[in-house]
């Protein structure tokens, strides 16, 4: 597998080479920690907000609706049992969270496989920095263009600027993000991955067992 990546500038003239270091990436394992890794990212974004009233939150049903003995039917406590029409809900679904808890290492092992397959399928691009001149669509585009990434991308910068963010607001299918939020999920959803040099290596070093914070 090939470990360098070219550089390239704003206009897509290559500038130079980034050597990867082996310990960022991993071919063998790590096929079910990409899986667990979306799957407990996907279920974190869950709302969990469904609700069903039970017996003791429906309105009503204080009064007995008639004596224990002597009438031949059967005896009932509240009109508002979950057997009446109007009453509660049994089992019904409450708040929750649906989270899932994943250890430190293989949330690590998640993203360096992630990232070594996008790597394999040439799909990383490295620019030296985004140098848009003003914050318009036209400029993002450009810059996209230039550089091949395409409509479909994934923008990973060390530190969001405000130029870059506007620019990037209109396009549906760009994503600029913090190198601290990037995940799998990020990683496999898009075409292109552009990376910029400093985020790289910021990137690197939460590969390295170095957490960095988003």
């Amino acid at each position: 597998m090939e470990t360098t990546l070219n550089t390239v500038n704003s206009a897509g003239n290559t500038t130079g080479s980034y050597e990867l270091n082996s310990a960022w990436l991993e071919e063998v394992k790590g096929d079910q920690a990409v899986h667990d890794a979306v799957v407990a990212f996907l279920a974190k974004n869950r709302a969990g907000t469904a609700a069903t009233k039970t017996k003791g939150m429906v309105r009503g049903g204080g009064a007995k609706p008639w004596k224990q003995k002597g009438t031949g039917r059967a005896r009932a406590g509240s009109i508002r049992s979950p057997l009446w029409r109007g009453g509660g809900v049994t089992f019904g679904p409450q708040p929750r969270s649906y989270e899932k808890e994943m250890n430190r290492s293989t949330r690590r092992l998640a993203l360096k496989r992630a990232f070594t397959e996008r790597v394999k399928e040439g799909c990383v691009i490295l620019v030296d920095a985004i140098a848009l001149p003003e914050a318009k669509t036209r400029c993002m585009n450009a810059f996209l263009k230039a550089v091949g990434a395409g409509d479909d991308v994934l923008v990973v910068v060390d530190d969001v600027s405000p130029t870059v963010e506007q620019a990037a607001g209109n396009l549906p299918g760009v994503q600029v993000m913090k190198v601290g939020a990037v995940n799998p999920y990020w990683l496999l959803l898009f075409k292109k991955i552009v990376f910029t040099k400093a985020a790289l290596d910021v990137f690197g070093k939460r590969l390295s067992c170095q957490e960095v914070k988003a």
